[in-house]
């Protein structure tokens, strides 16, 4: 996280001078607005989702199916399962359409388990950070400083960097691995 805050930094300081050398006022509103506000939302979303994921692993809240990862893979829908192959030969099709349909009713999830996981979505520092957006994008637009190009290539630079710096980490302990 850290990393990723300060390259999201350095490239914020590099927007910024380039900018101000162009000399255009709306450029450099433009860009600085969307940039911050696009990385605010960034990082709130990294925060919101790793404070949810610790407190599942923290309240051993892990779904485990039983299976491997890869069969996870190679049959994500359990089609070919050989244990099913053995029993479904008896039955005609109205039973095995009232299981399949029994089967899936029981792997629904509630709404209670669905707005646990909707927890992420309503963090404060994400909502912060979209609720900048908003009014930095009504701002812009009402002084009539909106660059709406450098505007969005703003909006779309810190989660290229986010990704960017997130790939590198994970191929750096990939290697450190091996």
């Amino acid at each position: 996280m850290k990393k990723v805050l300060s390259v999201l930094l350095l490239v914020d300081l590099l927007l910024l001078i380039i900018f101000y050398i162009i000399g255009d006022k709306s450029w450099l509103m433009s860009g600085q607005i969307g940039f911050i506000s696009a990385s605010l939302v960034m990082l709130g979303s990294i925060n919101s989702y790793r404070s949810m994921v610790k407190s599942r692993l923290d309240l051993n809240i892990v779904p485990d199916d039983g299976r491997d990862t890869l069969s996870k893979i190679e049959d994500p829908y359990e089609l070919f399962d050989e244990e099913d192959e053995v029993e479904s030969d008896n039955k005609t099709l109205q039973e095995v359409v009232k299981e399949e349909r029994q089967r899936l009713k029981k792997s629904r999830r509630t709404f209670w388990e669905a707005t646990k996981d909707a927890k992420a979505s309503f963090s404060l520092s994400r909502l912060v950070g979209y609720l900048f957006l908003v009014m930095g994008f009504f701002y812009l637009n009402n002084n009539h400083f909106l660059s709406i190009g450098i505007y969005l290539i703003s909006l779309f630079l810190p989660s290229l960097i986010v990704v960017f710096v997130l790939m590198m980490e994970n191929n750096r302990t990939l290697i450190d691995l091996d």
